[in-house]
């Protein structure tokens, strides 16, 4: 296949205005841009979005790509939401966008989405009247829990959130209420934490999605030198009239013979 260009366009008129070129929320534009990023990279890294050239266009307020020239998992997934609603077979990462794109479709019937593509016979269309979702989303279900790992990233403009290295290796992005990490006085970047979330878990794959941060729990592991020296004095002290603890275990427990 030939180099392709990919359009994404986002169609919003919910602020009283047509998002556009010339004139869009910066918050909108922020996120929008955001997911775009998301969903071309995937979850398989397929395209290279920090170095990625784009366009903006009108229609009514897209981003354009350069051709790309190797993408075969995006163009794959790109088929396959124009053949069926259905997101099981697609990448995690662009299942997850495609989600929240189309819960924000019905929520809001003034915003709708778009994808384009020479090679795509017509539109991929988000909007109120689509339903794109999986199938299994009867695994997933609410849990709160608590987590540890290594905060990695902690603030951020529009949303706010925490990117947590977990001890398996995998990441997670847990949103936060402003205030949470505004009021919270202990530089936690790039130390591990301890965090009590409220997430969807898939009862399956054990993932986590969708994760957002109730608290940061104290989170101390290491041990009190002078505690532990007292409470082995204390032992020894105890046991220092047994000349052998074993034979004398044996005995209280009616003997070995």
């Amino acid at each position: 296949m030939e180099a392709q260009r990919i359009t994404v366009a986002l169609i919003d008129h919910s602020a009283g205005f047509e998002a556009s070129p010339e004139r869009v929320r910066l918050g909108d534009l922020t996120d929008f841009s955001a997911d775009v990023a998301t969903f071309l990279r995937g979850d398989g890294k397929d395209v290279d979005t920090k170095t990625l050239e784009i366009a903006i266009r009108k229609g009514s307020l897209a981003i354009e790509t350069m051709p790309l020239l190797a993408a075969p998992r995006l163009f794959s997934d790109l088929r396959a939401l124009l053949a069926s609603e259905l997101l099981d077979s697609v990448d995690a990462k662009r299942r997850e966008v495609m989600e929240r794109w189309q819960r924000a479709a019905r929520q809001t019937r003034q915003l709708a989405y778009r994808i384009t593509a020479p090679f795509l016979d017509r539109p991929i269309l988000i909007n109120s009247e689509s339903d794109y979702h999986a199938d299994d989303a009867d695994q997933w279900v609410q849990v709160e829990r608590y987590i540890r790992g290594e905060i990695q990233d902690l603030g951020g403009v529009t949303k706010a959130n925490a990117r947590v290295k977990l001890p398996d290796g995998r990441t997670l992005n847990v949103t936060a209420e402003r205030d949470v990490l505004r009021d919270d006085t202990v530089n936690r970047l790039y130390k591990v934490a301890m965090l009590r979330i409220k997430a969807e878990y898939n009862v399956l794959t054990r993932d986590l999605r969708n994760a957002r941060l109730v608290e940061f729990v104290e989170y101390a592991p290491r041990v009190d030198e002078d505690e532990l020296a007292r409470l082995t004095r204390r032992g020894a002290n105890a046991w220092k009239d047994v000349p052998d603890a074993t034979a004398w275990v044996d005995e209280l427990r009616g003997g070995t013979h």
